[in-house]
C-alpha cells in the first residue's frame, strides 16, 4: 500500500535506503497517513484523494467534495435498496409455493419511437385484429418502412377490464416520414420506464401475466404511470401456431 501511495505521488517516504529499498516515515508524516485514511473511509477513490490532499486547506473546495460524494453514496444507496426490495419480493414468490414466480418481471425503458398508431372502440379484445388490418391497408400505398425493432403494440386506455367495446390503440414504430390516412396517425412517442414480462404461448396466458407483472410492481415500490400494453414480438401474422406466439405485458411506472 505505501509502495502505491508513493508511486501515485500521495504519500512519499521522507527517504528510502539505497542499499535495501526500505522507505521510511517519521512522526510528522501521521496526519498526512489520517487524512488518507479518513478520505478512503468516505469512499473516495486514490486519484481523487490525490486531487482532494493539494486543497485540503480550502474549506470551501472540500465541502464540493464532501457533497459530490454524498450524492453518489444516496444514488447507489437507492439502487441497493431496490436490489434488495426484488430479493425480498423473489424470496416471497419462492416461499408462496416453492416456486419462483410464474413469469420473470424486468425493469426497462422503451425508447423514443416514431409510430404509426390506430385508435378506435372495438367489440371485444379478441377482435384486435381488425385495427392491424385497417392499418396495413391504410399505409400500403405510401410504402411504409417498419423501423428495427417495429415495436408492435397495442395500448389498452380502458379503466380496468372490459368485456365489450374496449378502446384499444395499436402502434407501430416505423423510419421516414409519411402522411395521415383516415385512420392511422403518425407521432412521436416518448421514452418510458415499464416493468414486464415476456411469455411464449397462446394470450390464454394473459390474464395471468398481467396479475404477476401487477403484483410486482406493488412488491417493489413502483407505482403504475399509464395505460398497459403489450409488444407483439412475435405476432398472429408471423405464426398461425398459438404456442409460438411470444408476447411481453408490459406495465409504465414510476418510483414512489
Amino acid at each position: 500500500m505505501l509502495r502505491h501511495y508513493d508511486e501515485i505521488g500521495i504519500l512519499r517516504p521522507e527517504y528510502v535506503d539505497d542499499f535495501t529499498g526500505y522507505r521510511y516515515y517519521s512522526e510528522s508524516q501521521l496526519p498526512m497517513a489520517g487524512r488518507i485514511q479518513t478520505l478512503k473511509s468516505l469512499g473516495f477513490g486514490l486519484s481523487v484523494i490525490k486531487e482532494i490532499l493539494a486543497q485540503y486547506e480550502d474549506a470551501g473546495k472540500m465541502e464540493q467534495f464532501l457533497l459530490v460524494k454524498q450524492k453518489e453514496l444516496e444514488e447507489e444507496s437507492g439502487e441497493i435498496q431496490q436490489k434488495l426490495q426484488l430479493l425480498d419480493s423473489t424470496l416471497k414468490w419462492l416461499r408462496k409455493d416453492g416456486n419462483l414466480m410464474d413469469y420473470n418481471v424486468t425493469l426497462k425503458t422503451v425508447p423514443q419511437r416514431y409510430v404509426a398508431s390506430v385508435r378506435q372502440v372495438i367489440p371485444a379484445y379478441d377482435r384486435e385484429g381488425m385495427l392491424w388490418e385497417i392499418m396495413c391497408r391504410e399505409l400500403e400505398p405510401q410504402h411504409v418502412q417498419q423501423a428495427v425493432p417495429c415495436y408492435g403494440i397495442a395500448i389498452f386506455h380502458d379503466e380496468g377490464h372490459k368485456e365489450q367495446d374496449t378502446d384499444v390503440e395499436i402502434q407501430s414504430a416505423v423510419v421516414g416520414s409519411y402522411q395521415d390516412t383516415e385512420h392511422v396517425k403518425f407521432k412521436t412517442v416518448p421514452p418510458i420506464q415499464i416493468a414486464s414480462a415476456t411469455y411464449k404461448g397462446s394470450y390464454d396466458q394473459i390474464a395471468r401475466v398481467n396479475a404477476a407483472v401487477a403484483d410486482w410492481v406493488v412488491e417493489n415500490g413502483y407505482d403504475f404511470n399509464g395505460k398497459s400494453f403489450c409488444i407483439y414480438h412475435v405476432s398472429p401474422g408471423e405464426t398461425s401456431d398459438p404456442e409460438e406466439l411470444v408476447t411481453e405485458v408490459c406495465f409504465p411506472v414510476k418510483k414512489k
